[in-house]
C-alpha cells in the first residue's frame, strides 16, 4: 500500500531539492575554475541557461514519457497530497538537469552556445527519461524481466548509472564529435598545451558545494520521511573519504585531483548507498578515486580526448563502476543488506550506457549536421560566442571579454 503523503514528506523533499539545486551552482564554480579565464562568463551563463531549458523539457516532455504523468490539472487538483507531486516534480527534475550540467564540463571551451541549449531540450526531454522509466518507474518491462531472470531488479537508488554514467558517456560522444580545443593537440598526436585550471579557488569551491548537496541527492532519495536511512548518509561520507585519499595518493597531492576525487567517489556510491555496510562505501570510494585519476591522465596525454572538465571518467566510468559496486557490496556475504545481483547490475549498467551513447550519437550528430556544434576559430581564440554586455557611460554597448 502506497504510504500517505504527509505535509513533512513535502518539506522532506523540497529540501533535498533545494540542496541539489544547490549543485548546480557546484557544477558552474567546477568548471569555472577549470576553464580558461575567457571562458569564465560563459560557464557561468551556460549552467543556468540549461537549468531553465530543461525545466521547461522536463515539465512538458520528459516527466510524462518517464512516469506517465503531466501538470495539466486544475490548480486544485495539483494541490492534492500537499503538493507532494509537485515537489516530486522538482526534486526528479534537479536530477534530470545534472546531465546537461554534466555535458557541459567535458565540451567546455569550443562549443557554440545554443546549438548546446537545443541538446539540452532534447536530451533532457527524450533521451533521459527512457532509462530514467526503465529504472524507476518499470517500464518496458525491462525490471520484472531481469528479476525473473536473476533474482533481482537492476537496483540504482540515487542514479549512479541515470544520472551520473547516461551524462558521462553522453558527454564522451559531444566530445569526441566536437574534437579538441584548438591549440591543444600536434597533428601528430603530440601535447601543445596544458590548460591549467584558472582558479583552484573557484574549482575547491564547487567540488564543496557538490559535496555538500551530494548529501539532498542521496539520503533524500528515499522520497518520503518513513523511508530515510542514517545508513546513506554514513555511505555517501565513506565514499567520499575514501574516493579523496585515493586522488591524494594516486594523483600525487594534484589539487584539481585532490578536489575530484570526493566527487568520484560520492558518484560510485550513489547507486547501492542504501544497501552497502560502510567499509563497502569506502572500498567503492577508494576505487572511484583511483578510476578517475588514472582514467583522466589516459584520456587526455594517450587517448587524446579532450575533455576539459574530466566528465567521462569522473561521471561515465566512476558511475558505471558504482552500478557495478552496488551488486557486489550491496550482497550479504560482503556485509550489505542483499536485494542485489550483479547480473542485472552489470545488465542495468549495459543499458543505460547503451542508451546514452545511442542518444547523445542522435542529439549531437543531428546538431552537428544542421546547425553545427563548434565555434569558428575567431570565437574560440576570444571565448565563446556568448557575449556580455555593460552599458557604458556614453550608452554605448561594449563588450566584455
Amino acid at each position: 500500500m502506497e504510504h500517505f503523503k504527509t505535509s513533512a514528506d513535502v518539506l522532506f523533499i523540497l529540501i533535498g531539492a533545494v540542496m541539489i539545486l544547490a549543485m548546480h551552482a557546484g557544477f558552474a564554480f567546477l568548471e569555472l575554475g577549470t576553464v580558461r579565464r575567457k571562458n569564465q562568463v560563459n560557464a557561468l551563463v551556460k549552467i543556468l541557461s540549461d537549468f531553465a531549458v530543461s525545466t521547461l523539457a522536463y515539465f512538458f516532455v520528459g516527466y510524462g514519457l518517464a512516469y506517465g504523468t503531466h501538470f495539466f490539472h486544475s490548480a486544485e487538483t495539483l494541490v492534492a497530497r500537499s503538493g507532494y507531486d509537485l515537489v516530486k516534480f522538482f526534486f526528479l527534475l534537479t536530477f534530470a538537469a545534472a546531465i546537461p550540467a554534466i555535458v557541459s564540463g567535458g565540451i567546455a571551451e569550443r562549443a557554440r552556445f545554443y546549438p548546446q541549449l537545443a541538446a539540452t531540450c532534447l536530451l533532457v526531454g527524450l533521451v533521459y527519461p527512457v532509462f530514467e522509466g526503465i529504472a524507476w518507474n518499470q517500464a518496458y518491462g525491462i525490471q520484472p524481466w531481469l528479476k525473473a531472470s536473476f533474482g533481482e531488479e537492476f537496483h540504482d537508488f540515487a542514479g549512479s548509472v541515470v544520472v551520473h554514467a547516461m551524462g558521462g558517456w553522453v558527454a564522451l560522444v559531444a566530445v569526441l564529435l566536437l574534437g579538441p580545443r584548438r591549440g591543444r593537440y600536434h597533428k601528430d598526436g603530440g601535447i601543445v598545451g596544458v590548460h591549467p585550471p584558472s582558479s583552484i579557488p573557484f574549482l575547491a569551491l564547487g567540488a564543496w558545494v557538490l559535496i555538500v548537496g551530494w548529501f539532498g541527492f542521496n539520503v533524500m532519495s528515499a522520497q518520503t520521511l518513513d523511508k530515510v536511512s542514517g545508513l546513506v548518509a554514513m555511505n555517501s561520507l565513506m565514499a567520499m573519504v575514501g574516493g579523496t585519499l585515493a586522488a591524494l595518493a594516486v594523483g600525487r597531492n594534484d589539487p584539481g585531483f585532490v578536489h575530484n576525487g570526493p566527487l568520484a567517489g560520492l558518484v560510485a556510491v550513489c547507486a547501492g548507498s542504501d544497501l552497502m555496510h560502510p567499509l563497502g562505501a569506502l572500498a567503492t570510494g577508494l576505487i572511484a578515486g583511483c578510476l578517475f585519476v588514472v582514467t583522466f591522465t589516459l584520456t587526455q596525454n594517450r587517448w587524446k580526448i579532450d575533455d576539459v572538465l574530466g566528465v567521462w571518467p569522473l561521471h561515465g566510468l566512476c558511475g558505471a563502476w558504482g552500478g557495478i559496486a552496488a551488486g557486489l557490496f550491496g550482497i550479504k556475504s560482503l556485509g550489505g543488506l542483499g536485494g542485489v545481483a550483479l547480473a542485472s547490475q552489470a545488465i542495468g549498467t549495459a543499458l543505460g550506457i547503451g542508451i546514452a551513447l545511442a542518444g547523445g550519437l542522435v542529439v549531437y550528430g543531428l546538431l552537428k549536421a544542421t546547425t553545427g556544434l563548434r565555434l569558428d576559430a575567431e570565437d574560440e581564440f576570444k571565448g565563446a560566442d556568448l557575449t556580455v554586455h555593460r552599458i557604458s557611460a556614453s550608452s554605448e554597448r561594449e563588450t566584455l571579454w
